[in-house]
């Protein structure tokens, strides 16, 4: 499992010119899922994600979550983050979890936000969207197997 977060003041997907998802202040999540990712993977970053402390309090300090915020996220599948550019010029992504498996697998990882009591918005599973944001700071933060299971 791969993801890509961003803190914004502002997200919107679309598809067909027709808004999926959109969100104030909170998190943008692209979600990318490997074939062996499953119940462990989702359920450590649906545990780690609300509880990281990205947003600014009182004093400028990174020291709040998105719960304490009260904050929301728009989450969207995006298998091209499992890309992989080692060889050749155009990506690989047969590193990627096949379809079936990876929209089973967002839709839990959805489900589990939501069971920590984030609104959840979404982007359309295999559809051609279109993502406008504005990053907040810019925060950003790349979240992948390396950092569940850190090199010793």
């Amino acid at each position: 499992m791969r993801l890509v977060l961003q803190r914004v003041s502002q997200a919107e997907v679309t598809v067909d010119g027709r808004v999926t998802g959109s969100i104030g202040r909170g998190l943008l999540l692209l979600v990318g899922f490997a074939p062996g990712d499953g119940a462990v993977e989702i359920d450590y970053w649906a545990r780690r994600i609300p509880e990281f402390r990205i947003f600014e309090d009182t004093a400028g300090k990174m020291n709040l979550s998105v719960l304490e915020v009260e904050g929301k996220i728009l989450a969207v599948p995006n298998f091209t983050l499992q890309a992989d550019v080692r060889k050749g010029r155009r990506p690989s992504f047969s590193s990627a979890a096949p379809p079936e498996q990876a929209e089973a697998l967002f839709a839990q990882f959805v489900a589990a936000l939501r069971a920590r009591g984030i609104p959840v918005e979404t982007g359309e599973f295999g559809a051609h969207m279109h993502v406008a944001l504005t990053n907040d700071g810019p925060v950003t933060l790349v979240l992948d197997e390396e950092a569940l299971h850190p090199p010793l």
